[in-house]
């Protein structure tokens, strides 16, 4: 695998015990490889592992956890914002009518 230059940058949230795995990962790889191995590295190598296994029923089984639970934070999210009151921002008056902006 080679570095490229056609680099992307990307913000990635994981749990804490995700990441402290990723932490053992690349400790254990620098006690083997004798060369630093940065947890950039590592998670860089395990998607790179995981694109390649696109079939393993492992990795759907996580995608497919992964999108429930966020269907699910949103759903909440949205049932908790319906009792709320409209944004003191809105534009829409009292007729139902929304307002328009003259230009």
């Amino acid at each position: 695998m080679r570095i490229l230059e056609n680099k992307t940058r990307l913000l990635l949230i994981l749990s804490q015990d995700v990441l402290d795995q990723a932490r053992v990962i690349a400790g254990k790889a620098t006690t083997v490889l004798k060369l630093p191995v940065s947890l950039q590295i590592v998670l860089r190598a395990l998607i790179w592992v995981g694109l390649k296994r696109e079939s393993h029923p492992a990795l759907f089984a996580s995608i497919e956890g992964q999108a429930r639970a966020v269907r699910e934070k949103r759903r909440g999210a949205r049932r908790a914002g319906e009792g709320r009151d409209l944004p003191s921002g809105n534009l829409q008056g009292l007729n139902g009518k929304r307002a328009t902006a003259k230009r």
